[in-house]
């Protein structure tokens, strides 16, 4: 398995965060605790910050995998709540130690291929425009990514399972309806 290595790293990483803040963990800590050496953490990582992201993102893929259509997209958000409360330590550190913008970078690349695969399989017997198909993917991130925002702001305490059953009465059917408002535009 090519990332082993990669995979050592994160759980060591989230071990060493449950006893140090994020900026008092070094390079030599992190190879310490896997047992491998500094150049094997620079071939795979750039520094301590490269390796949160990764993590980020590979947790959010796992938790994505087979939940991005129309029908299951409340579960694979439902998902990526779940892998924050689980890795709640991590996020919570991570979130004191690395300004605002990282995390939403995060969560903006977890959330935009969900919405974006939604919008490309409700647009799948159309002709709209792949610039309007982004639009609309981006339009809707940008929502989930500040409700989740707030949600981590606020200590993680509501209900997960509340939030994105609101989301989804929120949502309902409205990704369809700015499908055909765009396709309308054309025709006009």
């Amino acid at each position: 398995m090519p990332n082993t290595t990669k995979y050592a790293l994160e759980a060591s990483l989230k071990r060493l965060l449950l006893h140090k803040s994020l900026d008092k963990i070094t390079i030599q800590d992190l190879t310490a605790d896997c047992g491998i050496s500094r150049m094997s953490f620079y071939y795979h990582f750039k520094d301590i910050y490269d390796l949160v992201e990764w993590s980020c993102i590979e947790d959010g893929r796992k938790a994505l995998q087979g939940r991005k259509t129309y029908d299951t997209w409340q579960e694979g958000m439902l998902q990526i709540f779940e892998v924050v409360m689980e890795n709640r330590q991590f996020i919570m550190n991570v979130y004191r130690a690395v300004e605002r913008s990282k995390i939403e970078s995060y969560l903006y690349e977890l959330t935009y291929r969900l919405i974006a695969d939604v919008v490309e399989e409700k647009c799948a017997d159309t002709r709209l425009a792949p610039e309007d198909k982004t639009f609309i993917a981006e339009f809707y991130k940008y929502g989930f990514v500040g409700i989740m925002l707030d949600w981590i702001d606020r200590g993680m305490k509501d209900d997960p399972a509340s939030i994105v059953e609101k989301m989804s009465i929120t949502l309902h059917g409205n990704i369809t309806h700015s499908i055909e408002n765009f396709l309308s535009k054309e025709v006009r």
